[in-house]
């Protein structure tokens, strides 16, 4: 239950369903990354599930069964969650920890993947504690741990409520140093965690993305025809969700953005390209100098005005009088083959410069 991909769940459920978008959406308290891919594949009503890009990996590196990718698809690419690492005042770095009592959170959550692979990358070998989170962060509290581990989208809603006189404090953890490429860099921030972190100390730490994943269903399936429907309304709606009191993690998605090795589900590319297709000829169209409401385009007017000005440099030397008639002519001439209040005021300040 404290998987934090549930939340997420909850709130496209919250979002989306309803009578606008006919559908109704049921989250589910999974059992972690791998065991909601293999939901996917085998729990029937399951459709839809939320894995990491690091387990994503490593189905592909080490399938289950043959052809995988053949059945699981993904919607779209979500957003990076940041690795915690919390531990008591006495632990100055990640090898600090060798060899003391360390949450991996429950084994085959997100968390334990993650958390295992990291360790194992720097070399760190500790004695991992199975605890559900908030649990654990009572053990850490109570010195029966030394640190715990979560991934979790920052700020973590399990960290705010932690007082700068509970002598806690995050880790650093740097990518690189044989971290496979689905880490990437992050850091967490005073603005993220203001009684945790210093204004002028960040804590460097690895994030990893997460993923919509769904079944592949054959095309024409009543079962296809409902997540084309998700689709469409997540799609659609997503920048309503990108306002509070949504979570600001929904700013960070880029449903154009793909999963290297994996193939996205059918209606999502189809969406994507629809949407790409509009954006295109909007700014094709928007390139295209678009005439005035007099039927004059602004470079039109300017090669007018710029060719008057010309003609008026080359004319012997004319009484103010004629030189007045010759230009109001020319003002008129202007006005009827479409000039407009831009031509007529530049128009105007040039007869005034002449006088």
């Amino acid at each position: 239950m404290e998987g934090t991909e549930l939340w997420e769940a909850t709130d496209l459920a919250a979002s989306l369903g309803g009578t606008q978008d006919h559908l109704r959406i049921l989250p589910i308290a999974g059992k972690g990354g791998v065991q909601n891919a293999t939901d996917i594949l085998f729990a029937r009503g399951i459709d839809i599930g939320i894995i990491q890009t690091d387990v994503l990996a490593a189905l592909k590196n080490d399938p289950p069964f043959p052809g995988i990718d053949n059945y699981l698809e993904y919607v779209t690419k979500l957003y990076d969650e940041e690795l915690h690492v919390l531990a008591s005042w006495d632990v100055h770095s990640v090898e600090d920890l060798a060899s003391k009592k360390v949450n991996f959170g429950a084994p085959g959550s997100g968390t334990f993947t993650t958390a295992t692979a990291v360790f194992r990358a720097l070399g760190v070998a500790v004695d991992v504690t199975g605890f559900p989170q908030p649990i654990a962060l009572q053990k850490l509290r109570r010195g029966e741990i030394s640190a715990m581990v979560c991934l979790t989208p920052k700020p973590a809603r399990l960290f705010q409520d932690l007082r700068p006189d509970e002598d806690l404090h995050f880790l650093s953890v740097r990518a690189g140093s044989g971290l496979p490429r689905a880490y990437t860099s992050a850091t967490l921030t005073a603005e993220d965690y203001p009684d945790l972190i210093e204004a002028n100390a960040p804590v460097s730490t690895v994030a990893v993305g997460t993923i919509l994943a769904a079944y592949n269903w054959p095309a024409g399936t009543e079962r296809y025809r409902k997540v084309a429907r998700f689709v469409e309304a997540f799609f659609a709606r997503l920048q309503e969700m990108q306002v509070p009191p949504h979570h600001p993690k929904w700013h960070e998605i880029d449903l154009a953005a793909s999963v290297p090795g994996w193939t996205r589900f059918p209606a999502a590319e189809q969406w994507i390209k629809k949407a790409e297709s509009s954006q295109g000829e909007a700014r094709r169209q928007a390139a295209i100098p678009q005439p005035s409401a007099g039927g004059l385009t602004e470079q039109e007017r300017n090669a007018i005005f710029a060719e008057f000005v010309d003609y008026q440099k080359r004319m012997p030397a004319l009484d103010p009088q004629r030189r007045e008639a010759l230009f109001r002519e020319f003002a008129e001439y202007s006005k009827r083959q479409g000039g407009l209040a831009t031509f007529e005021r530049r128009a105007a300040q040039f007869a005034a410069n002449q006088n």
